[in-house]
């Protein structure tokens, strides 16, 4: 038995993954950074210039909560579909649009199917063409501009069809080196003519007709009122043109060697009427570009939500959760950014020391362990992580601290006493949700006026 995934398929997992950002009952997603301490073969493999690959295990989700720093929900506005970018570049051969690219019938650049061809480009102004004719394999070189309803002929004998202008809100937010972002132009979309012909592909031009032009030729299949002009020079086929696009049309021929007069063929030509997609061209932009790439683009401002984003520290691990709680509910997260770091709050008197980033800390009574992710002297909180690392008491457990006892740091030497209520939970509830992405990369440090702009691309 074959079978096949077809690309519709992809399409649909995209068009399902934006929609539920959406829906009545939504879907909710938060962008996470974590990972404060280096990498190492010791604690967790690999090193900070050389990150480990992330394993998709029960015991790896885990690990990720743990050492959690911070989340920030992705809102509908922080999301786009997105293709492939190809930039217009003169004297490149592109591939023209055929509704039959296959293993048998490959584009001019050797794709075996329409959404790996070069079929689409954005000029220098942002705009985004399908090329419907690439003069048979010629070179281009004139740049398609302006934004018509109807085809584009420019000068080396290129057809364009205009799909879309980019946003300055697109350029911004989701035009990438490698991507660029795709929506409908509506009034593109109202003038699409579902069914209609476009271009006619003469895969074999025949011998021994009558040399002349022939207007007026019929289109068959199952549409209506297409029609081509039909030109035979040297008794072969030279060209055939569109003159009636029609429509209607799932299927269609020409019946070139019935015309009127062009006589009999020693070899008879063989010619494709090239149909369009569902609903014509420019109708539906993110399923004929093969749109099946979504991008998040998510902000992280300075120290964005009252501190939630910390500073002076750096994180090695991005990822995407869906529908976490907040901290000891089954209710799902809802503020636009969350804290997974636990808190110690300390006595003014005696005056802790000063604590560092990334040093192990004790307690004193408890022997719980931590890592320091962020220390603020003036308001005495010190946020850190307890990890399977070096967040484990002498006997391996994961312990809490004790509210009142003493917490030293073990490279730093400082010291303060944990007042009676400061032992504070992270805002997130760990193990809750589901962790959908997960990438580690090389240390990203953080400050107080920065802002990293994380592009996420999740192929469907």
């Amino acid at each position: 038995m074959s079978a096949i995934i077809t690309s519709k398929f992809r399409l649909h997992n995209a068009e399902q993954f934006i929609e539920s950002f959406n829906e009545a009952a939504k879907t909710t997603y938060y962008l996470f950074i974590g990972r404060p301490q280096p990498f190492g073969a010791s604690i967790g493999g690999g090193t900070d210039s050389s990150p480990p690959t992330p394993v998709d295990t029960v015991r790896d989700e885990f690990s990720y909560f743990r050492d959690m720093i911070a989340a920030k929900n992705v809102a509908i506005s922080d999301i786009s579909y997105v293709v492939p970018r190809r930039n217009w570049t003169t004297g490149i051969v592109y591939d023209q649009y055929d509704h039959d690219y296959t293993v048998t019938n490959t584009s001019t650049s050797g794709a075996t199917n329409l959404y790996n061809s070069t079929f689409y480009v954005m000029n220098s102004n942002y705009n985004v063409y399908k090329c419907m004719w690439n003069n048979s394999g010629g070179a281009s070189t004139i740049e398609p501009s302006g934004t018509s309803t109807s085809e584009i002929t420019t000068a080396d004998s290129y057809v364009w069809k205009y799909m879309y202008s980019l946003t300055t809100s697109e350029v911004q937010n989701f035009l990438s080196t490698d991507f660029l972002p795709v929506s409908t132009d509506s009034t593109v979309s109202a003038a699409a003519i579902d069914g209609s012909i476009g271009q006619v592909k003469v895969t074999t031009a025949g011998t021994g007709y009558n040399n002349g032009t022939y207007p007026d030729v019929s289109v068959y299949g199952d549409g209506s009122s297409a029609e081509v002009r039909v030109t035979v020079a040297a008794n072969a086929v030279s060209s055939i043109v569109v003159t009636t696009n029609g429509t209607g049309y799932t299927f269609a021929n020409i019946n070139i060697d019935s015309i009127s007069g062009i006589g009999t063929p020693s070899v008879s030509a063989v010619a494709t009427p090239i149909i369009g997609p569902k609903g014509g061209h420019g109708y539906n932009a993110v399923n004929e570009l093969g749109a099946f790439y979504v991008m998040m683009s998510t902000s992280l401002v300075g120290t964005d939500a009252s501190g939630d984003l910390v500073v002076n520290n750096d994180f090695r691990r991005i990822g995407l959760v869906r529908n976490p709680y907040d901290f000891g509910t089954t209710t799902i997260c809802t503020t636009s950014t969350v804290s997974a770091l636990k808190t110690l709050t300390f006595e003014s008197s005696p005056t802790p020391g000063t604590f560092v980033v990334d040093e192990v800390i004790t307690g004193a009574t408890s022997g719980a362990k931590g890592r320091v992710v962020a220390w603020d002297a003036a308001t005495r909180i010190l946020k850190y992580i307890q990890e399977e690392w070096s967040g484990v008491d002498t006997d391996n457990n994961l312990t809490a601290f004790a509210a009142a006892e003493i917490v030293q740091g073990t490279d730093s030497s400082a010291a303060g006493t944990i007042t009676s209520g400061g032992v504070g939970d992270p805002e997130i509830d760990y193990n809750s949700g589901d962790i959908i992405y997960l990438e580690n990369r090389a240390p990203i440090t953080r400050a107080t006026d920065q802002t990293e702009t994380i592009r996420l691309v999740i192929e469907f």
